[in-house]
């Protein structure tokens, strides 16, 4: 079961440190688990899958002509990144051309992450210059 560990991380295309600030895993237990100095709880295990876009037979894998994967849950109407990043986007993708959905959703998550930092960016000026702004 360790060795299934390192197997979701390298799906997601995480650091191992990145996968484990994600989920909240010391490094060091983390480090131990894929090199199987030890051996995390199944349910940890468990856990861990049901959050990792492509380990649940609902969802539809969709891969860019740059090798890009998403995966795209048809029923609920969410989308995923390799970082396990979902964003509920509300739209039946039925009849849309897979390579095109490949740069849709490529587009989403750049503009989902670029709306992120703009909004990291904003609370930290906001909380050094102490400005009200106003419509």
């Amino acid at each position: 079961m360790n060795a299934f560990i390192k197997e979701l991380r390298l799906q997601t295309g995480m650091t191992q440190k990145e996968f484990a600030d994600k989920y909240m895993i010391p490094l060091s237990t983390l480090r131990k688990w894929e090199q199987r100095e030890s051996t995390p709880p199944p349910y940890v295990t468990r856990l861990i899958a049901d959050t990792i876009p492509g380990s649940s037979s609902d969802l539809t894998r969709i891969t860019g002509s740059d090798g890009e994967v998403f995966y795209y849950d048809k029923i609920s109407h969410r989308a995923y990144d390799n970082k396990c990043t979902c964003i509920e986007t509300g739209v039946d993708v039925d009849g849309v051309q897979e390579s095109n959905l490949a740069l849709y959703l490529s587009d989403l998550f750049e503009r989902y992450y670029y709306m992120l930092d703009k909004f990291r960016r904003d609370c930290d000026f906001d909380r050094k210059e102490g400005i009200i702004w106003s419509r």
